[in-house]
């Protein structure tokens, strides 16, 4: 398996990560290639050149934003109130003046919102992978804003997603991940940064509101490098909770290669995001692809089914069953958590199918006979949102002949201690057991198609590896019944209609065959 480690000492920004690629063999064209397909190129001139860090030789990676007067410039020399990002990322709200404060010339750069990204991406044909780890990205980070601003994320009004260096850096890093074929990322603990800087909405302290709301969504762990400087930006702390299966330690892999991607300014440890590309070397524990270990927090669905949530539902949903656009991609190799594939045959009639993946989960239980049955549903709601795997209950019959209930809670072992906490808290329980088990879960990621209403996430899953067809095909039920709402039409209509585009999207040629037969 093909496997990559970013190293982050100063943090993450996305055209770090570009260098990094860039750096470790990603031939620039290509990537040219590719982004050229969102049919914004008139937006944006990209260039790299070799820069020295400390005495380290790195690849830094611009992209430098075009006025209406034809002239290219880095966003780093016309943030707001002079604020400039040492990774050569603007943060997210910035607007086009001098540092002295006079305007520029317009730059030729549409503010965009999520509908409009989503849009952008699925036009342009990118490959699989890169197409559904992009939308995964930018879903989280607009999940991350609207949460921030107490928004729903396709309502928010912000420059992050919209901004067309942050395109550039979300696409062009999915693009050179799914070009090296890694199919598993890890991300060392980030750096928190220090002090405070300038944004539209006046001065924020670091980490920023949306890089703070992504570092809580996926579980990070953070240090202080006693640099006073932002160190992760928004669109660096999307990338890393999104595709990263865990965060710490370098995974065992035979290394292979290593490129250094350069931020822009210098401090006493030197600027730089190294990617570590390699192979799995099979010693140690192993999670599941892209994102996993580490609780991501993503919850608020079902540990099997085809059921997405709302913002933080939705990423600790996809977290949890190991799924995560995080690492959700789809194609031959996903970059996703369930993503790991055991030997391909065995003789052990007994054994796991082929390509799943063994993990090991926490099974806590209680029986309850006193608590009011109106409480039940909303305590099986704070455990998915929290984390949980999967919650359940069970009619039972107890001491004395009183019907009770039984409470089950699937968890990973590291979400333990906090869906305990849920359980006391709001149920009159006095004890719960807890077991450790192992489930084996089928490879699966999140894939999105257009259809005639909306973009709508697909979950496929194989049994048999990926290069057969997939054994379950399932849109995701909120994406269905939130564009079934919108345009008031039958839930199972927009259901059918995600299906028979996910098909056409796999078989264009032959759609008829493809297209499933369902009757509702």
């Amino acid at each position: 398996m093909k496997i990559a480690y970013l190293q982050c000492p100063t943090g993450i920004a996305g055209d770090m990560c570009l260098g990094a690629l860039v750096d470790v063999g990603v031939p620039i064209e290509f990537l040219v290639e590719q982004l050229n397909k969102l049919g914004i190129s008139q937006e944006y001139k990209l260039w790299t050149e070799s820069v020295r860090r400390n005495g380290l030789q790195a690849t830094k990676f611009h992209v430098d934003l075009m006025f209406e007067s034809g002239e290219a410039v880095n966003p780093d020399t016309f943030n707001t109130f002079d604020h400039a990002h040492h990774h050569s990322h603007p943060h997210s709200h910035f607007h086009p003046h001098q540092p002295d404060g006079s305007h520029r010339d317009r730059t030729m750069v549409p503010i965009r919102h999520l509908p409009e990204i989503e849009h952008l991406i699925l036009n342009a044909k990118l490959p699989p992978r890169a197409e559904a780890w992009s939308l995964a990205v930018f879903r989280k980070l607009a999940e991350a804003e609207g949460a921030v601003h107490g928004v729903p994320p396709e309502q928010v009004h912000f420059h992050e997603v919209g901004a067309t260096d942050a395109l550039v850096d979300i696409i062009g890093t999915c693009l050179g991940l799914d070009w090296l074929g890694i199919e598993r990322l890890v991300c060392s603990p980030l750096p928190t940064g220090g002090g405070t800087i300038w944004a539209a909405h006046g001065r924020l302290p670091v980490p920023t509101p949306a890089v703070l709301k992504l570092f809580e969504m996926g579980h990070v762990p953070v240090y202080s490098n006693d640099i006073e400087r932002e160190m992760v930006t928004p669109t660096g702390a999307a990338i890393a909770t999104t595709l990263a299966d865990q965060f710490g330690a370098p995974p065992p892999m035979t290394l292979q290669r290593v490129g250094l991607g350069a931020g822009s300014r210098d401090f006493e440890i030197a600027n730089i995001l190294r990617l570590w590309v390699g192979e799995e070397s099979g010693m140690g524990h192993r999670e599941s692809g892209v994102r996993s270990q580490k609780s991501e927090v993503r919850s608020q669905k079902s540990e099997g089914k085809g059921d997405s949530g709302e913002e933080a539902g939705r990423e600790a949903k996809e977290r949890k069953e190991g799924i995560s656009p995080k690492a959700t991609l789809p194609a031959p190799s996903p970059l996703s958590p369930s993503s790991l594939s055991l030997s391909s045959s065995s003789p052990n009639p007994s054994a796991p199918p082929p390509s799943t993946q063994i993990e090991q989960v926490a099974v806590l239980e209680t029986q309850i006979d006193d608590l009011n049955p109106q409480a039940i549903g909303y305590v099986l709601e704070r455990l998915l949102e929290t984390g949980a795997l999967d919650a359940f209950t069970q009619a039972i019959g107890m001491k004395k002949s009183r019907p009770g209930t039984l409470l089950t809670v699937v968890c990973r072992p590291e979400d333990t201690a906090i869906c305990e906490a849920i359980m006391f808290r709001e149920t009159t329980t006095l004890g719960i057991r807890q077991v450790l088990q192992q489930r084996h879960a089928l490879p699966r990621e999140i894939q999105s198609v257009q259809t005639e209403y909306g973009v709508v996430r697909v979950k496929v899953a194989w049994a048999k590896g990926r290069d057969r067809p997939p054994t379950n095909v399932q849109p995701e039920y909120e994406d269905c019944a939130h564009l079934a709402r919108q345009y008031n039409l039958a839930w199972r209509e927009v259901h059918h209609a995600a299906l028979q585009s996910w098909y056409q999207k796999v078989t264009p040629s032959n759609n008829a065959k493809s297209t499933p037969k369902e009757k509702y």
